[in-house]
């Protein structure tokens, strides 16, 4: 039984149509025109919209990006309001108009829709097909308000926006954002080119993202989380600018947000929406700001080795988007705000005043009720401590003190720079303290159980180890020892903790996830108070996704807000979420391996079911059987090792519990 859990530790590690889109060839039809001289005169009222519209698999297999054009067509547009669009970046589109060989630029206003010119076929996350999308609408149509909006998925701080499906998802990073803009435009903090630079994708609200346009526009609309496949609501926040071009970046941004919540709340997918307006003008305080909050962490670090698993344990309460779990794949961005707050009593002379910063930067906001704690901006976390994906942040970070501080995290020590870096903010030894890890302790060790007077598997690791962790979890399995098969159900966080002391204790009821009566593999990927978020991947119509659960504390229910698709490995979120449809067919995804053999757990297929108008999620009763639970111990660089194995065996209602060492 224990070379079994041994295999455990190795082994743990679409018909229906997008939200708001649709598969149909659109009617779309644009008289070419030769474009605009570019010395024409211009109200003090003019708003141009320039649309970089890279339509990805998001249009090739939903025809998203078409709804979003035959959106911003069903507008009447007055003279003041002109909206200049490229096409490209998707291997097919779904209308009659734009041809996915070239790079396609279109004009709309109120005298129609044109095609005004095209150029061979292009890489939409290159700097330089940007640099001259931006010159050509400078040079031809220029106005005196101007916004620039990115239509796509987005990756956060690291991934960056703008994935061409044809050039392998290159993407446009925050450097090569900036780089595009500075071959077009004079930069200046003072007097930025551009009123409003916008971002209809996932993940972009980020403190980094808001840094690297300070200079070039006043205001930055963009979420945090990753936002539902309907995206923004052309037609309401287009109408209200040619209603109301005199309208300035801030009002504006205020619209997009209101039409965006009110787009999603139509389409049913607006309970983890987030969208934001951030005054660029304001950033620096900000940013200064959070440099202190990282100096206060990275010389806290140096001089405490418990410091990082102690702002883990803050990390994995704070509210972080797209999903940070193995499945699902790790953006590492959290709430910049609720991070702040969670780390108060760490980090006690810098937290509040991120805080008071951020509220005065974002001048408005509009977030989902479950996504309560979105403060406007995100930053970066490295959850999963991956050396790639940080050397990838540290090229666009826009705080060196928190740079510093996650290589520190990953690599146990600073380069020449960082230590002088350490240096020049008081930091007077040599010698750093250590990262310490799971493997200081004993690498692969199980961690004894035993059962108190109650029943109950305890796990009492002391507060030495303890202080090595940002988490601690438990996996539960159903064995079937004639059968010959285990089946991995999942894993929560549903157990008594004290930290201070180091003693963990299960609160195995004999209850788990299911929709409609089928038992589901689940995993907690997000731990509030309010609520928790569980993943649940499920073949939908024959394609793999994870569904998305939430339990509510208040409601004390689940409920289902629908399925995404993981990372991808470019870093790019998936922005299709999908509503349960009736006639849906849902199969369960389990994890499953022998008992008696070496095999490590794979997935595996099992109950098929039709989704119905009354499908719901809730905890049913699992009846009589034998289950088994390992404490799942997580350190600061997101190392696991287990505890011994617990069983549960359940017969008649009643539970009875033994460890198996």
């Amino acid at each position: 039984m224990k070379r079994f859990w041994k295999i455990l530790l190795l082994g743990a590690a679409c018909a229906s149509l997008l939200t708001g889109c649709f598969v149909e060839d659109a009617e779309m039809s644009a008289e070419r025109i030769e474009p605009a001289p570019g010395n024409q005169a211009y109200a003090d009222d003019s708003w141009a919209v320039y649309w970089y519209h890279c339509g990805s698999d998001l249009e090739s297999k939903w025809g998203c990006a078409s709804e979003d054009l035959q959106e911003m067509l069903g507008v009447d547009l007055s003279e003041n309001v002109r909206v200049v669009v490229q096409t490209g970046g998707a291997k097919t589109w779904h209308n009659t108009q734009v041809d996915a060989s070239k790079l396609q630029r279109y004009v709309y206003d109120s005298e129609g829709f044109y095609l005004v010119d095209e150029q061979p076929k292009g890489n939409m996350g290159d700097p330089e097909t940007l640099s001259d999308f931006l010159r050509f609408c400078k040079g031809h149509y220029p106005a005196a308000h101007t916004m620039v909006v990115f239509w796509n998925h987005g990756g956060g701080s690291v991934g960056g926006a703008a994935y061409d499906e044809t050039c392998r998802y290159d993407s446009l990073k925050l450097n090569e954002l900036y780089q595009a803009f500075k071959s077009v435009y004079d930069l200046s903090v003072d007097h930025p080119p551009i009123d409003v630079v916008g971002f209809d994708t996932c993940l972009m609200a980020t403190i980094d993202t808001a840094y690297t346009f300070c200079d070039i526009a006043k205001y930055l609309v963009a979420s945090e989380e990753s936002e539902p496949g309907c995206g923004w609501y052309y037609s309401g926040w287009l109408k209200a600018l040619s209603e109301n071009p005199g309208m300035g970046g801030a009002e504006l941004g205020k619209v997009i947000c209101d039409a965006f919540a009110e787009g999603c709340k139509i389409d049913g997918v607006d309970d983890e929406i987030t969208l934001s307006v951030t005054d660029l003008s304001r950033i620096g305080a900000l940013m200064e700001a959070y440099e202190a909050l990282g100096q206060e962490a990275l010389l806290n670090a140096a001089d405490n080795p418990n410091f990082f698993p102690a702002m883990g344990r803050m990390a994995s309460r704070a509210e972080n988007y797209g999903g940070n779990t193995e499945d699902a794949g790790y953006t590492n961005m959290v709430d910049l705000g609720d991070l702040a707050k969670q780390c108060e009593e760490l980090l006690p002379e810098t937290a509040q005043a991120v805080q008071d910063a951020l509220a005065d930067c974002v001048v408005y906001k509009i977030r989902g009720p479950y996504r309560e704690k979105s403060g406007g901006l995100s930053c970066y976390y490295s959850y999963d401590s991956d050396k790639e994906d940080y050397e990838g942040y540290a090229k666009i970070a826009a705080c060196d003190a928190f740079a510093y501080l996650y290589g520190y995290a990953i690599e146990g020590e600073l380069d020449e720079k960082g230590m002088q870096y350490l240096n020049g903010i008081g930091f007077d030894r040599e010698e750093l303290a250590d990262v310490p890890t799971l493997a200081d302790a004993g690498e692969g060790r199980d961690y004894p159980v035993y059962v108190d007077s109650g029943g109950n598997a305890v796990m009492d690791i002391g507060a030495d180890i303890a202080n090595l962790l940002k988490g601690v979890y438990f996996r539960l399995v159903y064995i079937d020892e004639e059968q010959d098969i285990a089946l991995l159900l999942g894993r929560d966080n549903n157990i008594y903790m004290d930290w201070e002391n180091g003693v963990f204790r299960d609160n195995f009821q004999g209850t788990w996830g299911a929709i409609d009566g089928h038992l589901v593999y689940m995993e907690l990927i997000y731990e509030g108070s309010g609520y928790n978020t569980y993943m649940v991947p499920i073949l939908l119509n024959g394609e793999k996704y994870n569904l998305r659960v939430v339990y509510d504390y208040n409601d004390a229910c689940y409920y289902i807000l629908g399925a995404r698709q993981g990372l991808d490995n470019s870093g790019m979120a998936d922005k299709n979420l999908v509503q349960l449809q009736p006639g849906d067919e849902i199969t369960t995804i389990h994890y499953a391996a022998t008992i008696s053999g070496s095999d490590a757990f794979e997935p595996m297929e099992m109950d098929a079911f039709t989704v119905t108008e009354d499908t719901s999620f809730e905890e049913i009763d699992m009846g009589d059987g034998e289950f088994g639970m390992m404490f799942e111990l997580v350190d600061a660089r997101n190392q696991t090792t287990w505890s011994e194995m617990a069983l549960f065996t359940v017969q008649d209602g009643t539970i009875y519990t033994e460890t198996a060492g």
